[in-house]
């Protein structure tokens, strides 16, 4: 379900964003804490790849022709079953088993679980080399099908990622598009303060990818780095580095010092639901 880009494809990507978030934060009200920063902070980016970048079937989640999406940060999965949900994929009433015993939505994501989750990540750093391995699959099966791998910018802390990086670049792999959501925030503390990922478009780019570097919140700049990327003529993967507010949407979030794995007092749910529909009218 590719859409063309325009300036009421634009409008609905944003509306998609914004329904993102909200399905995200009501799931976190009823654990009453998760990712849910990181899930405010790549909206943009999930509702620009499910709404206009990849070919997938909601009614048929299997679909042999589908691009797939590869979740490599397996805590962000509060943010793709969002995404998920909004795409019909998961019924909106699932919402609210999230995280709850022998619910399809558990907290970490498991592909055996959960319609439309590819792969099981969590263990960080595996997420590409798996995307990698796929992606020489399709092209054996003469497949036109992309792999999308979100990945964190704390990922790149792990050796197991830059060899993805640079098979990915042996193999020409441009069927591959890594997106890499740079929020600066990990459990430990600011990612960049961790293990310094800068200059990160030489660094791609040194390794033989397409890098482009853009506003992870700005609907129009993440659809033209999308269809850039797609349509590019190299026979080389693609990256697209995404600069992301954690808890984007929601201000007294926004502005916490420390939201990798958000606690808020019971009544700041329904305080958060408001401050998001607030900015939707803004």
């Amino acid at each position: 379900m590719t859409n063309n880009p325009s300036s009421a494809a634009a409008i609905t990507l944003v509306e998609r964003a914004h329904s993102i978030r909200r399905h995200a934060l009501k799931m976190g009200q009823v654990q009453g804490q998760g990712y849910v920063g990181q899930a405010l902070g790549a909206a943009d980016l999930l509702a620009v790849s499910y709404f206009h970048a990849m070919n997938h079937r909601p009614e048929d989640p299997e679909w042999e022709q589908r691009d797939r999406f590869y979740l490599s940060i397996g805590h962000y999965a509060i943010a793709l079953y969002a995404a998920l949900i909004e795409a019909q994929i998961i019924p909106l009433e699932e919402l609210e088993t999230y995280g709850a015993d022998d619910s399809r939505l558990p907290m970490s994501g498991m592909a055996a679980y959960t319609p439309g989750m590819e792969i099981t990540g969590g263990s960080l750093g595996q997420g590409l080399g798996i995307a990698v391995g796929a992606c020489l699959a399709l092209k054996r099966k003469d497949s036109a099908s992309f792999v999308y791998n979100l990945l964190s910018d704390g990922e790149l802390n792990e050796g197991s990622t830059w060899e993805a990086v640079m098979s990915a670049s042996h193999w020409k792999l441009d069927n591959l598009i890594a997106i890499v959501d740079v929020n600066n925030q990990q459990a430990d503390g600011y990612s960049s303060e961790i293990l310094s990922f800068e200059p990160i478009v030489e660094r791609w780019q040194s390794f033989g990818w397409f890098t482009q570097r853009v506003d992870g919140n700005d609907i129009d700049a993440l659809v033209a780095a999308f269809d850039d990327a797609r349509s590019h003529p190299g026979a080389q993967p693609r990256v697209i580095i995404c600069d992301t507010k954690m808890g984007k949407g929601v201000p007294f979030l926004e502005t916490r010092e420390k939201t990798h794995f958000i606690r808020v007092e019971e009544h700041e749910w329904d305080l958060a639901l408001n401050n998001l529909e607030e900015g939707k009218h803004q």
